[in-house]
């Protein structure tokens, strides 16, 4: 019997990450994998295409390090519909082969390998900047709070979409474990590497798998269209998370989307707990993400 990602399940790094999809690749011939570019410290950014359909929909995980599960989450997603598609059986209830006859989906599955890297072995993981890491760490080795890359800096706050505001808001001055979003937007080469392939692309529909909360975010001030509504009360319906029409926040990737093509976009907060989420939660996580991709990908 084949192996499954989800049954060797464990704290999910890039080594793993790079096996799994190596291994899905070989198994499924309809997958098509593209480096997107490097991490600060020169990992692939690394992109899998899979279905055939008009629909171009995007799905990105692990923006924040210590959120590493959704990697996991995501090519767990990956696996079952690859499988789904060649089987022709159901994913989330639906034909699979319907679903990739009508979306073709462009799959990050994780966006910031380097502090993923920092999280799950520390600051050994990058060796040049193993003294500056502690220093902005508070001198400690555990960095399981980390959320930015290598370099201090929150992916998620970097993308144009009143930045300057978000900034202000968040109040701070310098690189470190979060929420520091750089001296400008889309100055880190991961970030640069997700907007690039949006721009590229074109995408109709766009996700952000984050943790924690069960919460889904689907607006961003008034330009998103009358659509993303309805479509995030039907992925609260089936999760049975909690559809959220956020204010006061800014920069992240779903913002910069909806602000830039008026097109449904989400932020979805996989589980509940503290960061980063056990693995023993990933059946329910993988529940959820599965039953909200399936209505993602639906009309």
């Amino acid at each position: 019997m084949e192996r499954s990602i989800v049954e060797s399940a464990a704290a999910y790094d890039y080594g793993a990450f790079r096996r799994d999809l190596a291994l899905l690749a070989q198994r499924y011939g309809q997958l098509r994998t593209e480096m997107l570019g490097c991490s600060v410290m020169g990992r692939e950014l690394l992109c899998v295409r899979l279905g055939s359909g008009p629909r171009r929909v995007h799905i990105n995980a692990a923006f924040h390090a210590n959120e590493w599960i959704t990697s996991l989450v995501l090519m767990s997603v990956l696996e079952e519909l690859a499988g789904a598609d060649e089987q022709n059986s159901l994913f989330a209830g639906r034909s699979a082969r319907r679903l990739l006859a009508n979306n073709t989906l462009w799959l990050v599955p994780m966006v910031n390998p380097d502090g993923v890297e920092l999280v799950l072995h520390g600051p050994c993981s990058a060796p040049p900047l193993q003294c500056g890491l502690l220093a902005q760490n508070g001198g400690s080795c555990d960095f399981s709070g980390w959320k930015a890359n290598i370099r201090g800096i929150d992916l998620n706050d970097q993308f144009p979409a009143h930045w300057e505001e978000e900034r202000a808001r968040r109040f701070v001055p310098e690189p470190g474990p979060r929420d520091y979003g750089g001296e400008a937007p889309l100055t880190e080469s991961e970030a640069q590497a997700i907007a690039l392939l949006t721009l590229d692309v074109d995408f109709h529909r766009a996700m952000a798998l984050h943790t924690q909360g069960e919460e889904i975010y689907w607006n961003y001030r008034e330009c998103e269209p009358p659509e993303a509504e309805v479509l995030a009360a039907r992925m609260a319906a089936a999760s049975g998370y909690k559809a959220v029409k956020l204010a006061d926040s800014d920069a992240g990737y779903k913002d910069w989307f909806i602000q830039l093509y008026r097109r449904p976009g989400f932020t979805i907060e996989l589980g509940c707990g503290v960061n980063p989420l056990p693995v023993s939660q990933l059946p329910q996580l993988l529940g959820a993400a599965r039953a909200i991709i399936g209505e993602l990908l639906e009309d």
